[in-house]
């Protein structure tokens, strides 16, 4: 005999699968052999791993029972065991409350050790010598007492975990641990789903037989990513485990799986209606006398309107999809009619697939020769979710109900990729067939690999420090950069200002002193002094090179800024010199004057004659057409006691001569006319 299963209370529907207090043998020749008395208590022994414990586990055991279960891995093998839970009176020092482990089955079995205890935390597993063990349960007269839970693997497994560790119980950002079969136990919760998330308060295995990682029958590795937690998680029924609605966490876990988790096109609409088939489908007229059609192409899932829904309600009906191409299928979701005023929905369903659309085969379940019966839904509008392990490869999936709600109705989507491949690789779609097409590998959606980018548990601590320090880290650095910026733009500006000669802030008491160094010696009216300069003469004198030589006594004037900010400070004026007489003149260091176009006209120097109340400029109106000679700015120079008379050139007397033009009048004077002499006040 392969496989046994022994059912303790069943549910109202027919037993297929909806079990509440559950007690199963598999017993297979090759890893175990059976179990007897009646103290057992919730039991899976699987090829490789399984979990049992005591008679009503985890209330309080009942007195005077026995169990003893005889397991057997494969030759060459050790069995690993681990307890989850160890709660045994032991007021008589184990002699009538206890668990036994033995090496071997029957009489020539050698004890390993004898266990009671209230509360023991057993975090040392325990190993076998060889492939073959007894465990034998006693219980006498007790008070008090959850028995036990126990779980096994071969020693290839040597970070086997128990159905009641939970998410919190590690701390690492990412683990890989060996969950045993049998973790789909009646006590024990879980909150959340994929790809959200489990709360980090879920039992681990319980949660990877949700999630479609592991099987309940088989157990295996799960590869577990810890992260921050969300506010809310939702409930979900997926693979015969409920999930319910979880508060704010401080963590949460998912799990890594291979990516092929995709939608293969039913939504998407990537599978054509023609590649969906019935056995029959419902349709009727209304009153009005419009037809109302639940046909197989309106099994598509989240898509509005009505569901398929077969015409006759037995066992015989099914729905078919063609995917064109063979596929790797590892799961299904469901869910009814999606309509209120029509509660049809499938509640429980074999799954068939075949190659070719003639031979179909029913998928199993594992380790066994019996048929896999999933459960589907429990209402008209919610989505139920079940994975194949191991994935189905093949061409042409069909849905047999068996058990369902008024009328045989559901929507559906098929998850996998192509056979071998995590993703599939992108082919450009076929050519046109008749008014179909084939199924688009490129609309094909994929799950994404689930990394741990978010924040560790263990590490809450140092991130709330980090979270204080870089902040303040980066705001110190901040403004240590602002200060250094402005101070060094505060000494350029200062640098600027100092080279800069800004007239209204001098000393006046010692600035015209200074200039006489640099004024021409008085000589004849007629004689005119010149002087040249370049700009690059402007930019060799600084402001430390003029401090000393504006040192003097006060002017008893207010004297013309031309001539000493000329031969003091260098600055470029906006009047033009006259041309020298002197062609040859050769200085190393001359005072040539800027080149025109890029900078303005020199004014004429002052002669050192004397206060002047206004100067004529000489003007050279030899190149000038007549009538285009510009007018001159109006400059005013404030004397006392002497008299300004007119010059002009003798050569350009046909031309109006510009002067400039005393404060108050409002323009030049005839060219024959002397300014007005200020008058000494007595």
């Amino acid at each position: 005999m392969d496989a046994v299963g022994m059912l303790r209370a069943e549910s109202s529907e027919a037993g297929l699968f909806f079990i509440s207090t559950l007690a199963i043998i598999v017993v297979n020749s090759r890893t175990t052999r059976a179990q007897k008395g009646d103290g057992c208590g919730y039991t899976v022994l699987g090829h490789n791993s399984g979990t049992l414990s005591s008679i009503n586990y985890p209330q309080t055991y009942p007195n005077n029972t026995v169990c003893e279960w005889e397991i057997r891995v494969g030759a060459g093998e050790q069995i690993l065991f681990k307890f989850g839970d160890f709660d045994i009176e032991d007021s008589n020092s184990c002699h009538f409350n206890y668990l036994r482990i033995y090496d071997n089955i029957g009489p020539g079995r050698k004890e390993i050790g004898k266990y009671c205890g209230l509360g023991v935390k057993w975090d040392k597993m325990i190993e076998s010598s060889g492939n073959e063990v007894t465990i034998q349960f006693m219980s006498g007269t007790h008070k008090s007492g959850r028995g036990f839970l126990l779980s096994y693997s071969t020693s290839a497994h040597p970070d086997l975990v128990t159905c009641l560790d939970k998410g919190s119980h590690f701390s690492e950002p990412e683990f890989s641990k060996f969950c045993p079969a049998g973790c789909l136990t009646t006590f024990g919760e879980i909150s959340g789903t994929i790809p959200d998330g489990y709360r980090d308060s879920s039992l681990l295995c319980m949660a990877g037989i949700h999630a479609g990682v592991v099987s309940n029958l088989l157990g295996g590795q799960i590869n577990v990513v810890s992260s921050k937690g969300i506010p809310y998680y939702e409930s979900a029924l997926a693979n015969n485990v409920t999930s319910v609605g979880g508060s704010l966490s401080t963590s949460l876990f998912t799990f890594k799986t291979s990516g092929c988790y995709g939608t293969l096109g039913l939504e998407s609409g990537v599978v054509r209606n023609s590649q969906i088939t019935s056995s029959s489908f419902l349709q009727w007229d209304d009153l009005i006398g419009h037809q109302t059609v639940w046909g197989p192409e309106r099994a598509r899932l989240r898509k509005p309107g009505p569901s398929w829904a077969a015409l006759n309600s037995d066992g015989n009906q099914w729905l078919q999809i063609d995917l064109k191409k063979e596929r790797k299928v590892t799961g299904i979701i469901t869910t009814g009619s999606t309509v209120p005023d029509y509660y049809f929905y499938v509640s429980a369903y074999r799954v068939l697939y075949s190659e070719d659309g003639e031979t179909w085969k029913t998928f199993m379940e594992a380790s066994s020769e019996q048929d896999k019966i999933f459960q589907g839904n429990v209402n008209y509008f919610q989505e139920v979710r079940n994975n194949f392990i191991p994935p189905i490869e093949a061409r042409y999936i069909r849905i047999n109900p068996v058990q369902w709600h008024q009328k045989i109705a559901l929507k559906l989507e098929l998850l996998g990729c192509l056979p071998f491949l995590g993703r599939a690789p992108f082919h450009p779609p076929p050519s046109k067939l008749g008014t179909d097409f084939p199924v688009q590998l490129d609309q094909t959606t994929f799950t994404p690999e689930i990394r741990n980018t978010t924040v560790t548990p263990s590490g809450t601590k140092d991130i709330t420090l980090g979270a204080v320090l870089v902040p303040v880290l980066v705001m110190t650095l901040t403004i240590l950069i602002l200060i250094i910026v402005c101070t060094w733009h505060w000494k350029s500006r200062k640098k600027t200002a100092e080279g800069t000669y800004d007239i209204p802030y001098w000393d006046r008491t010692g600035w015209w002193k200074g200039m006489k160094h640099f004024l021409p010696a008085k000589g004849s009216e007629g004689e005119e002094c010149q002087i040249r300069y370049s700009s690059s003469e402007v930019s060799h004198l600084g402001a430390r090179e003029v401090g000393p030589i504006l040192q003097t006594e006060p002017a008893e004037y207010a004297q013309p800024l031309v001539s000493g900010l000329v031969g003091t400070l260098r600055q470029r004026s906006t009047f033009k010199p006259e041309d020298s007489i002197d062609h040859d003149y050769s200085d190393p260091d001359p005072y040539d004057a800027p080149l025109q176009g890029i900078y303005h006209a020199y004014a004429e120097p002052l002669p050192a004659t004397g206060p002047e109340y206004a100067t004529p400029i000489i003007m050279d109106v030899s190149s000038h057409l007549p009538g285009t000679l510009p007018h001159t700015s109006i400059s005013t120079f404030k004397s006392l006691g002497t008299t300004v008379s007119t010059r002009a050139d003798n050569n350009v007397s046909s031309v109006q001569e510009q002067y400039d033009t005393p404060k108050g009048i409002p323009g030049p004077v005839e060219v024959d006319l002397l300014y007005k002499v200020p008058q000494n006040s007595v």
